[in-house]
């Protein structure tokens, strides 16, 4: 016998693209370099690439690749001011649940 609620969780399971984004944005975080990108994200309003590079410890150009990747999963959003590029995390329900993890560690 099945319940209203039970029916209403059987209808949102059959929204494919949205599962399918809930996948991809999960996956995505998944990288220890991109999870410490968000971290650093967590704890800080902004920082530039070159600031990110510094701190982590890789090139520049890898963590262009990581915030490219978080930007097209759009969890972080960017903001140039003239020769930089200073990234955040963009306000979602996955950023939600990221940041109240990664601020525990």
């Amino acid at each position: 016998m099945q319940t209203k609620k039970t029916k209403q969780l059987q209808k949102e399971l059959q929204n494919e693209a949205e599962i399918v984004r809930c996948a991809e944005e999960f996956n995505v975080v998944g990288d220890p370099t991109r999870l410490k990108v968000c971290y650093l994200l967590c704890r800080h309003k902004e920082l530039s690439v070159g600031e990110i590079a510094e701190i982590i410890g890789v090139s520049i150009s890898a963590v262009s690749h990581t915030l490219r990747k978080l930007k097209e999963a759009d969890i972080v959003e960017d903001r140039r001011d003239f020769r930089h590029v200073y990234y955040q995390l963009k306000q979602s329900p996955l950023t939600k649940i990221v940041k109240g993890r990664l601020l525990k560690l």
